[in-house]
């Protein structure tokens, strides 16, 4: 069985899983060995075979129609990046293979530079930060002094606990990165760089590994963070991606003080660690 078709067997079943009897209008019935609905209901409720969604759902090589799958999302009630997922992973609205570019232009540099103090970054889609301004460097400055190969927010995340910038409510952030990070990781299933990412990031992190068991996906969005520093205390910030044309699946990463404390605490932080790098360079 290939990748590909391994995780939608993967997906398919966390996705039936979360779904009770009752939730679907059935009735509970007997005491159930799982949780959620049984693959019989699954294909009842989608008006297929069950034979044919078993099949689905293990993995096999079987067509299936966009039509099929629209009736197989509303019975697991998949929202639009889970429905998406679905599809990817099914075969179908497969964009053409992309590949991240590693490559910041000096105007691109010049773009978040004079967006300090506002902290901001170019990342890729796997979460590599390939560029960053002075404000970003001094809110997280291990990890844009980790060697090239580990300088991954979701690497950081999770195997660096010794951050001076820690998330507040890190169970909640981290579970949305991963979702975010799985929908990412269906359009490369098929590369070895990022399998093997995957592969060792599960095995440095039990905490990663649980969350990416959970087949949960999500789309890319502008949220609130906060952060407690152990300099400057409690800093509150609105994280607004933006994605880059000319460099395909690269993404500019700004976060905006949600209140003036926030914003001077950065401007304190960011004077003080080039104060700090001058001193060392004198």
């Amino acid at each position: 069985m290939s990748k590909r078709r391994d995780d939608l067997s993967a997906f398919l079943r966390s996705r039936r899983e979360r779904v009770s009897p009752e939730m679907a209008g059935l009735p509970p019935g007997t005491r159930r060995r799982t949780p959620g609905l049984r693959r019989e209901e699954v294909a009842q409720l989608a008006g297929v075979g069950v034979t044919w969604y078993t099949w689905l759902e293990q993995g096999r090589p079987i067509n299936v129609s966009l039509q099929v799958l629209d009736s197989i999302a509303r019975t697991l009630m998949l929202d639009t990046a889970e429905r998406q997922q679905l599809y990817l992973l099914a075969g179908h609205a497969v964009a053409a293979p992309v590949h991240d570019s590693t490559r910041v232009t000096p105007a691109m540099q010049e773009i978040i530079d004079r967006l300090s103090p506002l902290p901001a970054s170019f990342s890729t889609s796997r979460h590599d930060v390939l560029a960053w301004n002075p404000a970003y460097a001094a809110l997280f400055p291990e990890l844009v002094g980790a060697p090239e190969e580990e300088r991954n927010t979701l690497w950081q995340c999770f195997v660096n606990a010794e951050w001076r910038t820690a998330l507040v409510d890190r169970e909640q952030e981290l579970h949305g990165s991963v979702a975010v990070f799985r929908g990412a990781y269906t359009r490369h299933a098929d590369d070895p760089m990022w399998r093997d990412f995957v592969k060792r990031l599960s095995a440095a992190s039990p905490e990663f590994a649980r969350l990416w068991a959970t087949h949960d996906v999500a789309d890319p969005r502008s949220r609130e963070k906060t952060f407690d520093n152990d300099m400057v205390g409690r800093l509150r910030f609105t994280s607004t991606m933006f994605n880059c044309t000319g460099a395909p699946e690269t993404r500019m990463i700004v976060y905006t003080p949600v209140d003036e404390a926030t914003h001077s605490a950065v401007v304190w932080l960011t004077a003080h660690s080039e104060r700090a790098h001058g001193m060392l360079g004198a």
